[in-house]
C-alpha cells in the first residue's frame, strides 16, 4: 500500500505524536509498504518521502510547546494528492482546520482516511478550544473510513467531544531496543526522563526526595537522574540547590533516543509523575522494557490505563507526603522491585510494534477495501 501519515505540527521535536508517526512509518516501510509523511515545517531531511506542506507557528497548547499550520493552498492539496494516489491517509487527531482538514477534504473517493485520537486536555480551556475544534472540522470528520484512539480514556473524549466513533489501537513500542540492555550502574537510581514542564511533575519528584531525606524515610543511598529539557530547569536547578540536594540528584540534560535504553536500563525506580494531560504513556511501555526495576506513574487516566495491572504502581505527585513514602518503600524492596520489573517485561509485550503493527495494517486494508467497495 501508498499510505501518508498526516501530521500537522512538526517533525523536529521528539514528542509522543511524532514518535507514534515515526514509528509506525518506520515498521511499515519495513513490511514493504511506500510511506510518506505529509507534515507541517520540518527541518530534518534525513526521513525519506517528507513532504512539507505549510508553514507553523509555534503556539503552547495542553500543556506542551507545538506548533500549528498557517492556511494551505486548497488548490495544492489537490494537485498533490492526484499526482499521489495515496492509498491510505493516516491523520493524527486533532488535526488543524488549515492543512490537515483540508488534505481530508480533498482526498480522492478511492483514498481511505483513517484517523488516530492522541490526546486528553490537560485544563477546561482544553477541553473547550477542543469542542470549538469539533465544530471546525465538522465536515472533514464525517470523512474518516475508521477512528481509532490511544486508550480507553482518549476514546472516550473523542466521542465525547468530537463525536467519533473510536476504537482503541494502543501507541507501540519496539521493543528490540529496549531489552537485554546491560546496565553498569551500580547505585541505586531513581530514574526520570521527559519535556521539563510543569504537568510532567518533575518538581514534585523533588519535593518527594527532599520530604524523604528530611525524615529519614530511607536510611540507604540512592541517586536521582533527571533527563530531559525544558522551562522548568532553571527551577528545578534552584531547587536542588536551595534543598541540600546537589550530592543526590543530577540533572542530565536532553537524552538523545539512541541513549534512551541505556538511561532507562540503569532505573531501579523509573518515575513518571505526570499531573494531567496524558491520552497514554509510550514512555512507561519504554521504561517498563528497559528498567531493571519498578516503574511508577502519575494518576492521570492516560497512565492509569497503561498501569492497570499496577495499580500499586500509580502515584498521586501533589501528595508529598503519600509520594515520598511510596519512593522510600520501593528504594527499601529490592525483591518487589525484581519483581516487578519481570512482569512488566512479560506486560509490555502486547504492545511491541510487530503486534500493533499487524493490527493497523489490518484496519487499513479493511476501511480500503470497504471504500472501493462503496
Amino acid at each position: 500500500m501508498k499510505v501518508a501519515l498526516v501530521l500537522d505540527d512538526t517533525l523536529d521535536t521528539p514528542d509522543g505524536v511524532q514518535q507514534y508517526v515515526l514509528g509506525v512509518g518506520g515498521w511499515l516501510t519495513e513490511q514493504g509498504h511506500e510511506v510518506h509523511y505529509l507534515v507541517g515545517q520540518t527541518a530534518r531531511t534525513e526521513v525519506p518521502n517528507v513532504h512539507v506542506l505549510s508553514r507553523n507557528v509555534h503556539v503552547k497548547f495542553n500543556g506542551n510547546r507545538m506548533s500549528m499550520p498557517l492556511p494551505v493552498s486548497r488548490r495544492r492539496l489537490r494537485a498533490f494528492l492526484a499526482e499521489e494516489q495515496f492509498d491510505v491517509l493516516h491523520v493524527q487527531v486533532p488535526y488543524s482546520p488549515f492543512m490537515a482538514g483540508r488534505l481530508i477534504n480533498a482526498a480522492p473517493a478511492g483514498t481511505a482516511v483513517v484517523g488516530t485520537f492522541h490526546i486528553l486536555p490537560y485544563s477546561s480551556m482544553v477541553t473547550f478550544a477542543n469542542h470549538a475544534l469539533a465544530l471546525l472540522n465538522r465536515r472533514s470528520g464525517k470523512r474518516f473510513d475508521r477512528m481509532l484512539a490511544v486508550s480507553a480514556p482518549a476514546r472516550t473524549f473523542a466521542e465525547k467531544t468530537y463525536g467519533y466513533r473510536a476504537e482503541v489501537l494502543p501507541n507501540p513500542v519496539r521493543l528490540a531496543q529496549f531489552t537485554d540492555i546491560e546496565s553498569a550502574s551500580a547505585t541505586t537510581n531513581i530514574v526520570f526522563l521527559g519535556r521539563l514542564v510543569a504537568r510532567k511533575g518533575a518538581l514534585q519528584l523533588l519535593q518527594a526526595v527532599a520530604y524523604m531525606r528530611s525524615k529519614q524515610l530511607y536510611d540507604g543511598e540512592f541517586k536521582v537522574y533527571i533527563g530531559g529539557k525544558g522551562e522548568l530547569q532553571p527551577t528545578l536547578a534552584d531547587y536542588i540547590q536551595a534543598n541540600g540536594l546537589t550530592d543526590i540528584v543530577a540533572l542530565q540534560g536532553f537524552v538523545d533516543e539512541a541513549d534512551k535504553p541505556a538511561f532507562l536500563a540503569a532505573a531501579d525506580i523509573a518515575m513518571y509523575p505526570s499531573l494531567a494531560g496524558e491520552s497514554f504513556g509510550i514512555v512507561l511501555l519504554e521504561a517498563m522494557a528497559a528498567a531493571r526495576g519498578v516503574v511508577l506513574a502519575g494518576n492521570n487516566p492516560g497512565y492509569a490505563a497503561v498501569m492497570q495491572p499496577y495499580p500499586d504502581q500509580l502515584c498521586n505527585p501533589l501528595d508529598t507526603r503519600g509520594f515520598a513514602e511510596q519512593l522510600a518503600w520501593w528504594l527499601d524492596h529490592a525483591a518487589a522491585r525484581a519483581r516487578a520489573s519481570e512482569l512488566q517485561h512479560e506486560y509490555v509485550r502486547r504492545f511491541d510494534i510487530n503486534t500493533v503493527g499487524t493490527h493497523l495494517l489490518a484496519i487499513y486494508q479493511h476501511a480500503l477495501q470497504s471504500r472501493k467497495q462503496s
